[in-house]
């Protein structure tokens, strides 16, 4: 895996920003990191976080070069989905999991869309 874009020897991180139940699920899992500097890898969003904070942790988060995955719920992708329209780097990648009271809609996936788009499905 050396001379991959974003990796050394300790291995990348996976970036959370969902509601409480998929964060918590996360950390328990050990996905939890939080740096020498107090930045950590996740974003618990409730009903109080703005919009601007989301989009603020998400840039952080796919800009940071020791995370390979971002993962985010599709409820809260849709509040920014103007920024997952144009974002097109392949690292970190961008997944939309569903949440326990949002179903996955397949249609609001941007992976899954540009996927398509590529192999000329409908």
């Amino acid at each position: 895996m050396a001379g991959q874009a974003g990796a050394d020897d300790r291995g990348s991180l996976l970036a959370v920003i969902g509601d409480e139940d998929t964060v918590t699920g996360f950390l328990l899992a050990g996905v939890g990191n939080v740096d020498l500097r107090r930045k950590s890898n996740f974003l618990v969003v409730t009903e109080k976080t703005s919009v601007k904070a989301i989009e603020e942790a998400f840039k952080e988060f796919t800009n940071r070069e020791d995370i390979a995955i971002v993962m985010i719920n599709q409820y809260i992708a849709n509040m920014i989905r103007h920024l997952l329209k144009n974002y097109l780097k392949p690292i970190p990648a961008v997944l939309e999991v569903p949440s326990k009271d949002n179903p996955y809609d397949p249609n609001q996936d941007s992976i899954l869309t540009r996927v398509q788009h590529m192999l000329g499905a409908q």
